[in-house]
C-alpha cells in the first residue's frame, strides 16, 4: 500500500480478452499476456492501493472466460474494481466478482455495473457501465447518467477520478471510433457538467494510449493487456481492404495513476518487438463493414 493516506497508487489494466483462442496450445496468447502483467504490476516497486479493471476482460463474455480471469487475480494484496466493455457480459463478470457493487439486472443481463469506492481521505473512484449488449460501441442511457449526477452530487467534497470503458472522444482510428456526439456521449458531458472536482476520465478499448481533454478534464486511455490497435489514422472505408495493419503484438501496457492529493498524474509502463497479427485485408472486411456501420446508423 501506499506509505500515507494523501498519496494513492490506482493500476489500470484493461481490454485482456481472455478466450479470445481459448484452444491454443500451450496457453493462449492473451492469456500469456495478463500473466506478465499481473506479474510485472506485482512485482514492481510501486505496489497499487486498488486496481481498475476497465472493461473487456473476456472476449465473448461468457463465464468460463471470466473464471480464468478471476484465477489469476485471486491473491492480489490490493481490492480490484471491475467493470464490464463491449466484449463482457455482466452475467459473467457478478459470477466472477460477485462483491462487486451492481444495480438489479433482469433475466437478459440488463441492468448495469457501476459505482464509486472510496480511495483515501480525499478521492472518490467511480467506476462507469458503458455497456449495451449486441453493440460495439459505447452506450450511456438517461438511468446511468441520472445515477452518476446524484453521484457527483453528492461527494463534492473530494475529487473524482472517473473509469469507463468506452472514451467518449474520436481519436481518428475510425474503425473503432464513435460518431462524434453520439447520444451516449452527450449525456455523460451533460453529467459531468459544472463538476471542477473530477480530476481525471481514463478509459480503455481503443487499444492504444491516448491523452486528451473532454469538456475541460484530462482525460486518458491506457493500452491494452490484448494484442494492440496499429495506430493508423488514415481514413478507413469498407469498400477497400487496403491491406493496412490492423492489430499489432506491441507489448502489454498497463497504466499507474498517481493522486498526491492535489493532482493526478499518470504513468503508462509496457509489459517487451512487435510483429503485425492482422491487416486489413479482404478476409477482415466484413469486420470493419459492420463496425462502420453501426456507426452510420447512430
Amino acid at each position: 500500500m501506499a506509505n500515507n493516506d494523501t498519496i494513492k497508487l490506482v493500476a489500470q489494466i484493461t481490454d485482456i480478452h481472455i478466450g479470445f483462442d481459448p484452444d491454443a496450445k500451450p496457453e493462449e496468447l492473451n492469456r500469456i499476456r495478463f500473466r506478465e502483467t499481473i506479474d510485472r504490476i506485482t512485482t514492481a516497486p510501486n505496489v497499487p492501493d486498488f486496481m481498475v479493471l476497465s472493461g473487456d476482460l473476456t472476449d465473448h463474455g461468457d463465464k468460463e472466460s471470466f473464471e480464468k480471469t478471476a484465477a489469476l487475480l485471486a491473491d492480489l494484496p490490493f481490492p480490484l474494481l471491475p467493470m464490464v466493455g463491449n466484449h463482457d457480459s455482466r452475467e459473467g463478470l457478478l459470477h466472477a466478482f460477485p462483491d462487486t457493487p451492481h444495480h438489479d439486472l433482469d433475466a437478459d443481463g440488463y441492468g448495469y455495473i457501476q459505482y464509486g469506492v472510496e480511495a483515501g481521505s480525499n478521492l472518490r473512484i467511480v467506476c462507469l457501465d458503458t455497456l449495451e449488449p449486441g453493440r460495439h460501441g459505447g452506450a450511456f442511457c438517461e438511468t446511468r447518467a441520472a445515477w452518476l449526477k446524484n453521484e457527483l452530487s453528492e461527494h463534492t467534497d473530494k475529487a473524482v477520478l472517473i473509469f469507463m470503458h468506452h472514451p467518449p472522444v474520436v481519436s481518428g482510428i475510425g474503425w473503432m471510433d464513435p460518431a462524434p456526439e453520439e447520444p451516449w456521449i452527450t449525456r455523460f458531458a451533460d453529467a459531468i457538467a459544472g463538476h471542477d472536482n473530477i480530476v481525471g476520465i481514463h478509459c480503455g478499448h481503443l487499444h492504444r494510449p491516448i491523452n486528451t481533454t473532454f469538456r475541460g478534464v484530462n482525460m486518458g486511455v491506457t493500452a491494452s493487456v490484448a494484442p494492440l490497435v496499429a495506430m493508423d489514422l488514415r481514413p478507413i472505408s469498407d469498400d477497400n481492404a487496403d491491406g493496412r495493419e490492423l492489430i499489432t503484438t506491441e507489448p502489454a501496457t498497463y497504466a499507474l495513476h498517481r493522486w498526491n492529493g492535489t493532482d493526478l498524474l499518470t504513468h503508462y509502463e509496457k509489459t517487451s518487438d512487435w510483429d503485425v497479427l492482422a491487416k486489413y485485408d479482404p478476409p477482415l472486411q466484413p469486420m470493419i463493414h459492420e463496425m462502420l456501420e453501426e456507426k452510420r446508423q447512430g
